[in-house]
């Protein structure tokens, strides 16, 4: 789309949650919904009116292409979640998208086919689904940021090999979505941060940061604008300044961060023509101690010194809003509370 479309968006003042675990599990049976593309998309669309925005965002669930993967390589269902690899994978010609995937997929063409909301993708970037496959993949990335090679190095061949094998999947998948009718896709990389990535290492260079997170991106973007499709980059981790600059370069319509970042500050780094999205703390919306009204002075403080730093800019969550048991009236009460801000600022 034209990017004009988000910067739009940011300007007339949009305010919105990554809100559709919070919507699906108002309904009796969501498990069952999950796998019902048509029933699936209805939720998608329910969400968007709700929270009364253009952008028709799927579930944030980033454990779907694990699954694909492994279960094209044979690993049994019981066993994925717990899985690494322990020697070298031999990555699968062709990828066999689960059911999931597929009801994702069918729910992003019945948005398209039904409604006039511009309907999303949803993808974990090929790093962040790099470190699932492995028990310690901070080891070897580690090793491989002092220079050491896959042959020298069998745990750094093993993340190579797993970061190949990632990458495999994930375009299985955006392909998947692109043909669906997807018009952007969020990509979340939120392993990229400094639990994986020694900050001493990257005060020196970002040498390993730019082969193991932003090759992969480029590559991944470049796939997304080949097909008229608009990349909305997603990391809720803890994020050095250097970190930030680098994903500025990928041209994505819209970048989200976590809330430990200041997106004001943040917004120097950033082209005017992308949007920054985010960042309220959404994960801590169950807990009581956050109140309402620090919610709302939060909310309040961020759209403040965004119209002061000049940058487009749309008030939202930092991550999904998840459902918790016991606790969907707490969290509906937050999100409100930041809803209400945007109307009146």
């Amino acid at each position: 789309m034209e990017r004009k479309f988000y910067l739009d968006l940011a300007a007339a003042g949009l305010r919105m949650p990554i809100g559709t675990h919070l919507v699906l599990h108002q309904h009796s049976e969501p498990e069952a919904i999950l796998l019902d593309g048509k029933r699936l998309g209805d939720v998608l669309i329910e969400t968007a009116e709700l929270f009364k925005t253009p952008l028709v965002v799927p579930l944030m669930d980033l454990t779907l292409e694990k699954e694909a993967l492994l279960l094209t390589m044979g690993v049994p269902s019981a066993e994925i979640s717990q899985y690494h690899f322990t020697e070298l994978p031999s990555t699968p010609n062709a990828i066999a998208l689960t059911p999931r995937m597929k009801a994702s997929c069918e729910a992003i063409a019945h948005v398209a086919q039904v409604s006039k909301f511009v309907p999303m993708g949803m993808s974990i970037g090929p790093f962040s689904l790099m470190t699932k496959l492995l028990a310690d993949p901070i080891t070897p990335v580690f090793l491989a940021g002092t220079g050491a090679t896959a042959i020298e190095e069998p745990d750094v061949a093993l993340v190579e090999a797993a970061l190949v094998a990632a990458e495999k999947v994930i375009s299985a998948y955006l392909d998947a979505q692109i043909t669906a009718g997807a018009k952007a896709v969020i990509v979340c990389e939120p392993a990229a941060n400094l639990v994986y990535f020694s900050p001493k290492q990257l005060e020196v260079d970002f040498t390993v940061f730019d082969r193991f997170v932003m090759a992969p991106m480029q590559r991944i973007q470049q796939k997304l604008a080949h097909h008229g499709v608009d990349l909305i980059f997603h990391d809720c981790g803890e994020l050095t300044d250097g970190m930030v600059k680098r994903f500025a370069t990928l041209g994505a319509a819209m970048i989200s961060m976590g809330s430990s970042r200041k997106l004001w500050e943040d917004a120097v780094f950033i082209p005017k023509d992308t949007v920054l999205y985010g960042n309220l703390p959404t994960k801590r919306f169950y807990a009581a101690q956050l109140s309402v009204t620090e919610v709302e002075r939060m909310a309040e403080e961020l759209l403040a010194k965004m119209r002061a730093a000049g940058h487009p800019f749309i008030l939202g969550s930092e991550c999904d809003v998840l459902s918790v048991p016991g606790s969907e009236r707490e969290i509906i009460s937050k999100v409100n509370a930041f809803m209400r801000c945007g109307c009146c600022a």
